[in-house]
């Protein structure tokens, strides 16, 4: 009897201890979940609250008009030349930071990410203090004939400061993840360091290098506070899309929100892509090897 009511005393307790066990679980579940959903809810409402402040004819007809259109001309431009201009000067200079190791990289890399945590308005003033016409070198360029701040250069000097260290810090980490040794056995092949870096480094780094400049891309497209300062808001010239929005604030809220939903519908876009290319990259990196039959394409010819 005794050993009957101890068995049945002890089989209560492992009943109580896992049924507070899944309490305590549900319990985790029920608070995960709760946070979960209040995180997305304060993220989307305020995207869900633009794309339905008024009927989709009203947000393409708010995109129609002259603010609008001007606005998307001068951001087009203003973010092609910067791109460009940072993929072209970059990608070599993120290369020559991966792969060589020499005193004071560190500082060369800290000095590169600063403008990343410099509020853009500070960036702005600095550029304007450095380049404009009482600025550091405003006496010299306009000895030259040369006037930067409240032109379109403006922009895309603005844009070049603040987006560049996106895409360099992308391209650093995507060149140091190939593996040194395809590079070396390149070397050996005859291929030159310029080589190496096209026929080898880059292609191999490619997807890395597509997403980081996707985000830098997306980052110059938004830049406010650095143009503002430095190039002004003139319609037509200086204004991208982030200033059309502010001016329009006052004037015109309906063609203010048409232009803000359509800079969220760009940089979705565009942050799939950066994701798509980092996940390619990431897929491809594993798999890629550097077979003696394609020695011939280091070969100097």
């Amino acid at each position: 009897m005794t050993s009957a009511a101890g068995d049945g005393a002890q089989t209560n307790d492992d009943n109580a201890r896992a049924w507070v066990s899944t309490l305590g679980r549900f319990a985790v579940a029920t608070a995960v979940a709760i946070t979960i959903a209040v995180t997305i809810a304060f993220l989307m409402l305020p995207i869900i609250a633009l794309a339905t402040y008024q009927p989709v004819h009203d947000l393409i007809n708010g995109l129609g008009s002259q603010v609008a259109i001007d606005a998307i001309k001068v951001s087009l431009k203003t973010n092609a030349i910067a791109f460009a201009l940072m993929i072209i000067f970059g990608t070599p200079f993120a290369y020559v930071l991966a792969r060589w190791r020499f005193p004071g990289r560190s500082v060369v890399i800290t000095l590169v990410e600063l403008p990343l945590v410099m509020p853009p308005a500070v960036a702005g003033l600095g550029l304007l203090v450095a380049f404009g016409s009482l600025g550091l070198l405003g006496h010299t360029l306009s000895a030259l004939g040369i006037d930067l701040a409240f032109t379109q250069a403006a922009v895309v000097m603005a844009i070049v400061f603040v987006a560049s260290p996106y895409y360099l810090r992308g391209a650093i980490a995507a060149f140091e993840a190939v593996d040194q040794t395809l590079i070396d056995v390149a070397g050996t092949l005859g291929a030159g360091p310029a080589r190496r870096m096209l026929r080898v480094a880059i292609p191999l780094a490619g997807g890395g290098l597509g997403a980081a400049a996707a985000v830098a891309f997306a980052r110059g497209l938004g830049e406010f506070g650095a143009t503002i300062l430095f190039a002004g808001s003139f319609q037509g010239t200086t204004q991208t899309l982030p200033l059309a929005v502010y001016s329009l604030f006052d004037a015109n809220l309906d063609q203010a929100i048409a232009i803000g939903v359509l800079l969220i519908l760009v940089s979705a876009v565009i942050l799939l892509t950066s994701k798509l290319l980092a996940s390619s990259w990431r897929t491809s990196s594993k798999s890629t090897s550097l077979s003696l039959g394609e020695s011939s394409t280091f070969a100097p010819r």
